[in-house]
């Protein structure tokens, strides 16, 4: 029963017809609501660089991107790498931008550093740059549209020692592609929120987050501890194990460190406990106005995120799918920075 989509396509047009805007946010640590720009001065050339467009989470950041260039009225390429190993690809797109006349970049870096050499041309030449969803360790940073995978991990982890009832437990961990910023701030969160706890981890590797790498990890990890109480994993590999525990009958209960259409569409139907969302939708949105605030000389704060929320089956009837992800018949949106 995949029962988002239909869902999604009855509840969608009034979504849409609604504005985004005012949104709980924090900002620099502190609780805010977020209430973008109406308009842009200009027609601004802004460039958002993203790791790939495999799935609908990568999905919804484009299509966010694309919505917000179209309300504000600023002129929007928007490139993807095809995964976690081009980090060279990237670093072209960068590049390719820049010889476009991109006056704004918004990066959804592939890893935390080989970007910045670039970054910090562009704002040595007064150019705003935005760290988008992934974590870029460049020190001369615009401003940053994200949350902190740290806490997402930590929320999850939350919920199955609660879940748990506070008994010892063992968490099987696949969290995505070593060099990825956003794996490592989950995997730093997981680790300060086990201390104290009666959890013990058991790490399943590392690789890219297509089906095929998680699924031979997820089988791995499943066959050398069968034992496991709990399962989280990025959201390739946590809907492949929700699949495969359920066919084969293995205890594990199976989580997701953040969310996609298909995790939605396993919590609902019973076969994943829970994940919490980063609204990317959001986080696209406020990065395109913030580079718009930037281009305009307005001060902007050094982060900017959604609240996180977790999902489970009782929460999800209440939320709403566009912070996460494009309406029923959206792909993934690739386009040229226009001449």
């Amino acid at each position: 029963m995949r029962w988002v989509p239909l869902w999604l396509a009855l509840v969608a047009p009034a979504l849409l017809a609604a504005p985004w805007f005012p949104y709980p946010v924090q900002v620099d640590g502190q609780a805010r609501e977020y209430r973008a720009l109406a308009k842009a001065e200009r027609a601004w050339r802004i460039c958002a660089l993203l790791p790939h467009g495999k799935d609908r989470y990568w999905w919804g950041v484009a299509w966010g991107l694309d919505q917000e260039a179209r309300r504000l009225g600023v002129q929007l390429g928007i490139y993807e790498a095809g995964g976690y190993e081009h980090g060279p690809v990237q670093l072209e797109q960068f590049e390719h931008c820049v010889a476009l006349g991109a006056e704004a970049f918004l990066l959804a870096s592939i890893n935390t550093l080989d970007l910045c050499p670039a970054v910090a041309e562009q704002r040595a030449a007064g150019r705003p740059v935005i760290d988008l969803v992934n974590r870029l360790d460049c020190t001369d940073l615009s401003a940053r549209s994200r949350v902190d995978f740290a806490d997402m991990a930590a929320a999850t982890l939350a919920y199955a020692v609660q879940h748990g009832g506070g008994r010892p437990l063992r968490i099987g961990w696949l969290p995505g592609p070593a060099d990825a910023g956003w794996v490592q701030d989950a995997e730093r969160g997981l680790q300060a929120a086990l201390v104290g706890s009666a959890a013990t981890l058991v790490h399943g590797g590392y690789g890219p987050v297509d089906r095929s790498s998680q699924a031979q990890l997820v089988r791995a990890l499943l066959k050398a501890n069968p034992d496991l109480d709990y399962l989280i994993g990025n959201a390739e590999a946590a809907a492949f194990a929700a699949q495969l525990v359920h066919n084969l009958g293995v205890r594990a209960e199976v989580l997701a460190f953040y969310a996609t259409e298909r995790v939605l569409e396993q919590i609902g139907e019973g076969q994943m406990l829970a994940a919490p969302t980063d609204s990317p939708v959001i986080q696209a949105r406020i990065a395109l106005d913030l580079a718009v605030r930037g281009l305009q000389g307005e001060a902007l704060p050094a982060r900017v995120g959604p609240r996180i929320e977790m999902l489970d089956r009782a929460s999800l009837a209440r939320f709403d799918i566009c912070r996460l992800m494009p309406p029923e018949g959206h792909w993934m949106i690739r386009q040229e920075l226009p001449q």
